[in-house]
């Protein structure tokens, strides 16, 4: 069958989906609702259902009351036994795949349940929504004539008492569809390699001379990856290797840091961008229009959305809201609760809403990662917009960087102290300094207050790192490979004390 027939049956199937999604536009609230009930009905015998008393909920009012809000320490004792083999604990169906995450820096794993409604309603309904939202977008792409490089973890899967963990990504390559693996590259087997440098080689190797239409991956690794096919091709931009390439899709990260070196090499200016917003817990949102940096909640995917206020969050006055009364512009933390047995779970990222209908969100940081220690309630997209635009000003391009507090000491004032490695270095790093703190500013109003006249946060300091110092910490902490990440913000200086001692 010609390839230009199966992009056109392939595109068509795809926006089959659209009227769905248009259900879920036009009665948000009542697919939520809906949806609980459907979450709670079917949870009734299972363990954690009869402890609360499942049974008995008819209201969205008793789930808030009766269970409470919980972290993955909370959940633990529940998913071990279900990891040990036992059944009907936290979900009603058979649970045998655990997706292994640390987070961004959590030294101890945790392993979210993956049921077979996860991985079918949520995870690849997620990527048959982006390629559908897409393709309604872009009538005249031909994506399905060529393959979709994919760059996921490098993890295989290992067996436990008959059950499986891993990285999300080979969960997700080990139960991909067929339709699926035909229009991937590279191959599983080298998808699923474990060591990132001999994996890197042969990805280029296996996909230099296929015919890709579109890339799928975590920016800051893709972007390796990306430099790395040019450097032994020899050709002088992406479109000279793949002269095909239509979009990326992406996520896990920022996008903002990196765009201009997207840019470079990847001079179209009808390239697209996609994001995406999915975590081993669930697939949550999607951009659905070209050239936007707002991505919209997907609501019948088998998660149930709660937010906390972050102007609360942790403390006494600690408020828990449905979607229905969420407001525009607000920082948020999200709470899931999902057909994978998570109940009100602390997904530990923050959010902000910026359009109410239909539901758009930005991703904004992590509940964890960011800085506070001062009132300056500093985020990681106020961070990772400042860096792009010092960037832009200063002619530079950034690799990674990461930032911590400068405490209070004897008269002394506080700040922030900066760990950034240059692909590019400033010609004046004085002038980058200068950019990145007044762009902060203008971002961050509770931090333009702390630095109006040095009067509680003196001017930030920026350590410049050694060549490949984030991906040797990386490396010595094993954790080299498609979806790990750097801790952009934190209020403790260990991250940035470990670094500062390997910059040598």
């Amino acid at each position: 069958m010609p390839l230009s027939i199966i992009n056109s049956i392939a595109s068509w199937f795809l926006k089959q989906r659209i009227h769905q999604i248009e259900l879920f536009l036009k009665y948000p609230n009542e697919v939520q609702e809906e949806l609980l009930m459907n979450l709670i009905r079917s949870s009734e015998e299972t363990v954690f259902g009869e402890q609360y008393d499942y049974a008995s909920i008819k209201s969205y009012q008793t789930f808030a009351e009766r269970i409470p809000v919980s972290t993955y320490e909370d959940l633990e004792p529940y998913i071990e036994r279900t990891r040990r083999g036992e059944q009907n604990v936290l979900w009603q169906s058979q649970i045998k795949w655990f997706a292994k995450s640390s987070g961004t820096t959590n030294a101890k794993s945790k392993f979210i349940p993956v049921s077979n409604e996860a991985l079918e309603d949520c995870h690849y309904k997620g990527s048959k929504d982006l390629l559908c939202l897409y393709l309604n977008n872009n009538e005249e792409s031909e994506m399905f004539v060529g393959k979709s490089l994919r760059l996921g973890g490098s993890s295989q899967i290992y067996e436990n008492n008959n059950t499986f963990f891993g990285d999300l990504s080979a969960i997700l390559i080990e139960n991909m569809p067929i339709w699926a693996e035909f229009s991937s590259t590279p191959s599983s087997k080298i998808s699923l390699m474990s060591e990132w440098e001999t994996k890197l080689s042969a990805i280029i190797n296996e996909t230099k001379n296929e015919n890709v239409t579109s890339f799928a991956g975590v920016p800051s690794w893709m972007l390796v990856l990306l430099n790395k096919v040019l450097e032994e091709t020899g050709k002088p931009n992406l479109m000279e290797v793949w002269p095909n390439l239509e979009v990326y899709f992406h996520g896990g990260v920022s996008f903002d840091p990196y765009r201009e070196q997207y840019h470079k090499i990847l001079p179209h200016n009808q390239f697209k961008y996609y994001e995406i917003y999915n975590a081993s817990e669930g697939f949550f949102a999607i951009q659905d229009l070209n050239n936007s940096s707002d991505l919209l909640l997907m609501l019948d995917y088998g998660i149930f959305y709660e937010f906390i206020p972050m102007d609360t969050f942790g403390t006494p006055d600690q408020k828990v809201i449905r979607l229905s009364e969420v407001q525009l512009f607000k920082n948020y933390a999200m709470v899931i609760t999902t057909n994978g047995g998570l109940w009100r779970y602390l997904i530990g990222d923050t959010v902000r809403f910026t359009s109410l209908n239909p539901y758009r969100i930005r991703i904004t940081g992590r509940t964890k990662h960011h800085i506070n220690v001062f009132g300056e309630e500093l985020m990681v997209e106020n961070t990772d917009q400042a860096i792009a635009k010092a960037c832009q000003i200063t002619e530079t391009e950034v690799v990674d960087y990461t930032v911590a507090p400068i405490f209070m000491k004897d008269k002394e004032k506080g700040g922030h102290e900066w760990m950034i490695e240059f692909k590019k270095h400033p010609k004046d790093i004085a002038a980058f300094q200068k950019a990145l703190d007044e762009t902060l500013q203008s971002l961050n109003s509770d931090y333009e207050a702390k630095r109006y006249n040095n009067m509680t946060l003196n001017p930030l300091v920026i350590n410049v790192a050694r060549e490949r110092l984030f991906y040797d910490w990386l490396k010595e902490s094993d954790k080299l490979g498609g979806q790990h990440k750097i801790p952009r913000l934190s209020n403790k200086r260990d991250y940035l004390e470990q670094l500062k001692k390997m910059q040598n």
